[in-house]
């Protein structure tokens, strides 16, 4: 993998089904604990065949180790983050892909923040059997994505955001 290829990202759940299929996302870093991927008005496609298209670019952040990703979007009110409680991702070809814990962080142009999600988590953590191990790994991965933004680090940082942005904005350029 290296800057500029391409890759499908497919997200899944804890029984191993499929959940949502995303189009293309470019390749703007590989860093040692994460890569970072950018895509605008992409294609996405639902577990039941549905397909729409996303509005806005956005900058994603995949990491190997932490039990979250994270979309920087650039909505037209500002720049918003979505950030999915997921399973650490893995490369397979040319696909991304991870496990989706249900539960997400959506963070506002003004910081605020708002958990969303509770009941689909506590619906799945009964239907499929979330061990007491991986209720503990969403709870704890949570609450640190929620300190790394109260403490704006990466990618809770406009200007590093927004460089990602222009890299991307250069290469679909080309």
């Amino acid at each position: 993998m290296k800057k500029g290829d391409k890759l499908a990202i497919h997200c899944y759940k804890h029984n191993g089904k499929i959940d949502r299929i995303s189009g293309e996302a470019v390749v703007l870093d590989i860093k040692k604990d994460y890569i970072v991927c950018a895509n605008d008005k992409v294609k996405l496609t639902e577990n039941d065949g549905r397909t729409h298209y996303t509005k806005e670019a956005a900058i994603l952040f995949f990491y190997k180790n932490e039990w979250f990703n994270i979309l920087a979007q650039f909505k037209k009110y500002g720049l918003f983050y979505y950030c999915n409680i997921a399973s650490p991702y893995l490369i397979d070809g040319n696909i991304i892909k991870y496990i989706d814990y249900d539960l997400d962080l959506r963070i506002f142009p003004d910081g605020k923040h708002r958990i969303l999600d509770k009941n689909e988590y506590k619906y799945h953590s009964k239907k499929m059997g979330y061990s007491k191990e991986i209720d503990l790994i969403v709870k704890h991965s949570l609450n640190k994505l929620i300190d790394i933004k109260e403490k704006g680090k990466v990618p809770f940082k406009k200007e590093v955001v927004m460089k990602y942005y222009n890299e991307y904005k250069a290469l679909k350029n080309k």
